[in-house]
């Protein structure tokens, strides 16, 4: 449930500030139409805006008190903060939104970097990766019955965050992506800023993801 709260939040935040936004418009335009249709429109911004403050009262109550993680899958951001604050502000890659499908059954995938709370559930150094079906696939190659043909080092940088069923946040061996969405539903992030996020960042640590 809070988990919902908060993505719905994040996303009423940025349409009540569109709103602000276009009732500073009428209000800028009523000048030129009348002093009486200004007087409406000079009321409804400031009704606007104290719903606004009112609002981002409320979404500053739901943050953590703690240091936490917030990443921005649009502008692919990641933001270091404590409370309001915003202590760091890191380039990455996160989901492609891309669709898979299996051509051998009704498997499909959607890598989308998955919205909501969520938090690191724990932190590994030289992290492996298992490939999953969908890798093969992607590839056009037959599903490997050996799980040893599923490892591969070297692909996920030193460090890794685990947020749960397969998510994590690691490193990247392409670096001159970040900043776009071409990830699987990872996050990618370069050597310097994963490794100031791994001394960083404890286990247990809060990622809102919208």
């Amino acid at each position: 449930m809070k988990k919902k709260i908060l993505t719905i939040s994040l996303v009423i935040f940025a349409f009540v500030l569109a709103l602000e936004a276009f009732g500073f418009y009428l209000s800028r335009r009523g000048h030129t139409v009348g002093a009486s249709r200004s007087a409406v429109s000079g009321k409804a911004i400031q009704d606007i805006q104290a719903k606004t403050m009112s609002f981002k009262k409320r979404l500053a109550a739901l943050a953590p008190k703690s240091t936490y993680l917030v990443i921005d899958t649009a502008k692919n951001r990641l933001y270091v903060k404590k409370g309001e604050q915003t202590l760091k502000e890191v380039v990455v890659s996160t989901g492609s939104g891309s669709i898979l499908k299996d051509p051998a059954g009704n498997r499909q995938w959607i890598f989308d970097t998955p919205r909501g709370e969520h938090s690191v559930q724990r932190k590994k150094t030289d992290p492996v990766w298992t490939k999953p079906d969908w890798a093969f696939i992607e590839e056009g190659e037959s599903v490997p019955k050996s799980f040893k043909e599923r490892v591969e080092e070297g692909v996920l940088g030193d460090y890794a965050f685990e947020l749960g069923d397969g998510y994590m946040i690691h490193g990247t061996l392409y670096t001159r992506l970040l900043g776009r969405n071409v990830t699987h539903g990872c996050v990618r992030v370069g050597d310097k800023d994963l490794k100031e996020l791994y001394d960083s960042i404890p286990i247990g640590t809060k990622v809102l993801i919208f």
